[in-house]
């Protein structure tokens, strides 16, 4: 009966849109005004102290156990619980354990393993050629991921205001496409770091397709083990994230320390307008040890390095657009994910989860991606004084 009378306040105070929830005594109930937006199933009921101690990290594992259905869209059910204060997801009460946090270069090369080295073969599945696994850029609503992930890359590099024959560092490089664009189109020399073997193997054979060896080189390297080395430019796309709130004035020390003098910098990552923040279950399950730090907080640590900002844009539905599609993808192709991966229903549960869940959160505001345009000297002195040169 105690557990009955919890989740009816949980679930009453959970959403600003109306639901209805299916209880595991057959019994349903229906919470605000209105035709119900989405209709939960609890097939029986998770123990309370789960719920107090982290409810993101019980409800996700619930969900992936099967002991948890969702008939509406998660993404808008994720948005309508941002938007209520008394949520379990904005509520601190729901929110007394985070796994702990370990981000020494042995930890981020094991966190950065256990997602991206996954297998190309299962990510290949559902992003799109050019195997690029960050946000897209959507000039129009309606452009399909492939155009939008190339113009991302054109939109990154263009905002460097590159020169042929200088030299660029993309740390965190993922499968290559930024940085072999760079080499290919723009007639850069290329350097790019991954802590992920099944990357680094990916983008040379990229170089060696494209005859880039004079060009471009891929290391299987941590960031901060670049030495004395000196870079035009660096590009770093959903690093940061990734390397911790401890280290995150470490690095942009290190792009300080990369950059030459007047160099240029464009930093893309996901971000929050409201303040740094964890979550329990993606800590858990997705990508352990990531942190998204706050707007300010980048911005602090920027300055403090000797860095200036010229320009800050925010992509945030862009972002939103990028996931959306991603899910699409995996579901529209969920019986090759099972050739390759198995037909582990928890797994295949977990991405769809994540994937439709990242889209609500961006969706709702409650986190950003931004691109910090930075330079080491005067802001922006070896570019030009107007955002034209950004689009021609």
């Amino acid at each position: 009966m105690f557990e009955k009378t919890f989740f009816k306040t949980f679930f009453k105070h959970g959403f600003n849109e109306p639901i209805q929830v299916n209880y595991w005594d057959g019994k349903s109930e229906k919470y605000g005004d209105g035709e119900p937006k989405a209709t939960i199933t609890m097939k029986e009921p998770i123990p309370i102290k789960d719920i107090r101690k982290n409810a993101s990290i019980a409800l996700g594992e619930a969900y992936m156990d099967g002991k948890i259905d969702v008939d509406g869209s998660i993404e808008d059910l994720i948005v309508s619980a941002y938007q209520k204060s008394t949520s379990f997801i904005r509520d601190h009460k729901y929110i007394n354990f985070l796994p702990k946090q370990n981000h020494n270069e042995s930890t981020s090369k094991k966190d950065i393993q256990s997602h991206y080295d996954i297998g190309n073969d299962f990510y290949k599945i559902w992003l799109d050629k050019t195997m690029t696994y960050s946000c897209a850029y959507f000039e129009n609503p309606d452009d399909d991921l492939y155009n939008a992930q190339m113009q991302k890359v054109h939109h990154i590099i263009k905002k460097l205001n590159p020169k042929p024959g200088r030299t660029l560092l993309d740390i965190g490089c993922g499968w290559g496409t930024l940085m072999l664009t760079a080499a290919k189109e723009y007639g850069l020399n290329v350097v790019g770091v991954t802590l992920s073997q099944e990357q680094c193997d990916y983008v040379n054979d990229q170089i060696e397709k494209f005859g880039l060896q004079d060009q471009a080189e891929v290391r299987l390297q941590d960031y901060r083990q670049l030495g004395d080395e000196h870079f035009d430019y660096i590009t770093s796309v959903g690093m940061f994230e990734h390397v911790g709130k401890e280290n995150l004035n470490e690095y942009f020390s290190c792009i300080n320390k990369y950059l030459k003098d007047h160099g240029v910098a464009l930093i893309h990552g996901i971000t929050r307008q409201q303040g740094g923040a964890y979550n329990g279950w993606i800590n858990k399950y997705i990508f352990p040890g990531g942190y998204v730090p706050g707007m300010t907080e980048n911005l602090d640590h920027i300055i403090n390095n000797g860095l200036q900002i010229y320009d800050l844009e925010s992509l945030r539905r862009h972002y939103q657009y990028t996931l959306e599609h991603w899910d699409k993808n995996f579901n529209e192709h969920i019986d090759e994910v099972k050739e390759v991966m198995g037909d582990d229903e928890r797994f295949l549960r977990m991405w769809d989860l994540y994937l439709k869940t990242c889209a609500g959160s961006f969706k709702a505001g409650n986190i950003d991606v931004m691109q910090y345009l930075i330079s080491k000297g005067p802001s922006g002195q070896e570019l030009p004084i107007t955002r034209d040169y950004m689009y021609k």
